[in-house]
């Protein structure tokens, strides 16, 4: 069987390593235990998340056992990284409940059956440590100077960075202590922003315990420009179908900018290196093939088979002509609401479309929204009964964001 490590290499995961040759030989002749974490900071996964589950998948193909660690304990704190502030604190029981929905979540892409997998919350040892013992166990192998250099900490010295988030690398490099004790893992994998904790993990394994102990990043997703993706007018683009629907995730991904289609492809579907690099090649309109198969295959993966035929079937019917319509996100107003009064910014409010009326003023000032195809520029224009056909109204923001709105 090929080395998972190869595998990971060729479709882009691998940015950093802390010894790339050795974990090569690890994952190439015994199975291991390995973990990636994620803080329930939100009760859903991003697209962002979704290229480290990818990872484990492909992992867990290859015959090791992949730990998914939600940070009940760490999600109480927030990680520090890539922020410019620090993050909101959320209650405890908003922690375990994001935690709880999360723990869901990963059971769709990874099979936790017969101890091929296992779920573990930090909070099961981070709850209730004695502060003085973990000082004097853990906090002594950590340099304050060396962890300032940390690029997590030392973006944020300028504008201030509390004690409680500097915690953070301590709290996570135990974590990993932990798992290493308890379950034999002896590698961490992670996005490429968690390089510093990683390392931190590592070397605390390897001074209390005299073992061998690895890390691993992953590249970001991002686009051409450098920029994070998953990102879109209305936030972030989530796994859950009550946050993202199934045909707006369809679309984002049948969207995206031409360089980024090959990447994507490598990194989120499982398409072969053969077909990945067969689409990518394809050049001018053909490009757009390469963008539907994507969007296909990854709404497949998130959201199942039905889903992803019923995205493809709206974005024909819309694009190309088609005629099935059903995932189109639709709202219901009652006749009544129409009937007593409501111009189309109070409209675009009410589905969903802005955030706030100067961002629909804006919008119909820019000849962005549309009714049934008809562009509208009157900021007061009054929806009537007369808009609706069939019971039925189309609205569309800008070239790609439709939305119908059904009278009952």
């Amino acid at each position: 069987m090929e080395n998972v490590f190869d595998i990971l290499k060729e479709r882009g995961f691998i940015e950093q390593a802390t010894h790339e040759d050795e974990i090569r030989e690890l994952l190439g002749k015994e199975k291991v235990t390995f973990y990636i974490g994620f803080d329930p900071t939100a009760d859903s996964l991003t697209v962002g998340h979704f290229l480290t589950v990818m990872a484990m998948a492909h992992m867990q193909r290859a015959g090791h056992r992949p730990i998914a660690l939600v940070g009940g304990g760490t999600g109480m704190i927030g990680d520090p990284t890539d922020k410019t502030d620090m993050r909101k604190l959320n209650t405890k029981e908003v922690v375990e409940y994001n935690a709880a929905c999360i723990k869901k979540q990963l059971s769709k892409f990874i099979d936790f059956s017969d101890d091929k997998a296992l779920m573990v919350d930090n909070s099961e040892w981070l709850a209730n440590l004695n502060y003085i013992d973990f000082l004097r166990e853990i906090g002594v192998h950590f340099s304050v100077n060396r962890m300032l250099t940390a690029e997590c900490y030392k973006s944020r010295l300028e504008r201030g960075l509390t004690f409680l988030e500097f915690n953070y690398m301590i709290m996570q490099s135990y974590d990993f202590l932990e798992l290493n004790r308890r379950y034999n893992c002896v590698l961490q994998l992670g996005g490429n922003d968690q390089w510093s904790n990683i390392i931190g993990g590592v070397e605390l394994i390897r001074r209390v315990s005299s073992k061998p102990a690895y890390g691993m990043t992953f590249t970001l997703l991002t686009t051409a420009d450098g920029r994070k993706m998953g990102k879109t007018e209305a936030g972030a683009v989530w796994l859950d179908p009550n946050k993202t629907t199934p045909y707006e995730f369809y679309q984002y991904w049948r969207n995206i900018e031409d360089a980024s289609v090959e990447k994507c492809l490598a990194l989120m579907t499982f398409l072969s290196m053969d077909e990945v690099r067969r689409l990518g090649s394809l050049e001018g309109a053909e490009i757009n093939q390469a963008k539907e198969v994507l969007a296909y295959e990854l709404t497949k993966i998130v959201h199942g088979a039905q889903a992803a035929d019923e995205a493809q079937a709206a974005a024909r019917a819309l694009f190309a002509g088609g005629k099935d319509e059903g995932a189109i996100p639709t709202s219901e107003i009652p006749k009544n609401d129409v009937l007593a009064g409501m111009d189309l910014i109070s409209l675009l409010q009410r589905i969903g479309l802005i955030s706030t009326r100067s961002e629909g003023r804006r919008l119909i000032q820019q000849g962005g929204i549309y009714l049934n195809g008809e562009q509208v520029k009157e900021f007061d224009y009054p929806i009537s009964e007369e808009d609706f056909q069939d019971d039925e109204l189309m609205v569309r923001k800008g070239k790609k964001v439709y939305h119908r709105v059904q009278l009952v």
